[in-house]
């Protein structure tokens, strides 16, 4: 690869850390722009010339624009690194299945979450952590007989549901119950280019 994919983020965005995560595991040349959220530059020019809804993550490959976390792991997989997302019917729809929980219920769940304490963000933290701990459950149970959540080896089904479930308890939210789900994060962990989320001062508490 002849250059490096610029990726615009936050370094506290589960989202922006899905594609950083990828590129390092994927050994995709990338260097990072933090985007100031805190100061709405999302929402200013030029930034909106990028990506018109406004949102972390977008990355530049060359010519090429692409918004939205899980379009980008598809695009990155698809042009750099095809292991990671097969490419029959099946197979391709398990790992879109897990895309779809990635942006429902762990959005909805700890990544909103996530929100209410680390950027103070007005949100039910309730029904939050009542979603978070169902659907973080519900990925337990389907980890019990498996290593992997779409098939026999890592793929973007991994990376997208890692961040937010890695970084659940900055939402007071615990992964003491979930014993199968805590041993998948170590196996992704322990993947060769595994790239680390910055912890919030929240914490890693549970």
């Amino acid at each position: 690869m002849a250059h490096a994919i610029r990726i615009h983020r936050h370094p506290l965005s589960g989202h922006a850390h899905r594609v950083e995560l990828f590129a390092g595991l994927a050994g995709i040349a990338h260097e990072l722009v933090d985007v100031d959220l805190l100061n709405g530059e999302h929402k200013k020019a030029p930034f909106l010339s990028l990506n018109p809804f406004g949102e972390v993550p977008v990355i530049e490959d060359g010519a090429v624009v692409v918004a939205d976390s899980n379009a980008i792991l598809v695009y990155l997989a698809k042009t750099y690194a095809p292991d990671w997302l097969p490419e029959t019917a099946e197979a391709a729809a398990r790992v879109q299945r897990f895309l779809s929980i990635a942006a429902g219920p762990l959005r909805n769940g700890p990544a909103n979450a996530r929100l209410v304490t680390v950027f103070g963000v007005k949100l039910d933290a309730a029904q939050a952590k009542a979603i978070a701990d169902q659907i973080l459950g519900q990925i337990d149970t389907h980890l019990a007989d498996r290593d992997w959540l779409a098939g026999d080896t890592p793929s973007i089904a991994d990376v997208a549901i890692y961040s937010y479930s890695a970084h659940a308890p900055e939402g007071n939210v615990s992964l003491a119950p979930f014993a199968n789900l805590r041993a998948w994060l170590q196996r992704v962990e322990a993947l060769e280019g595994f790239i680390p989320m910055q912890a919030s001062k929240a914490g890693l508490t549970a």
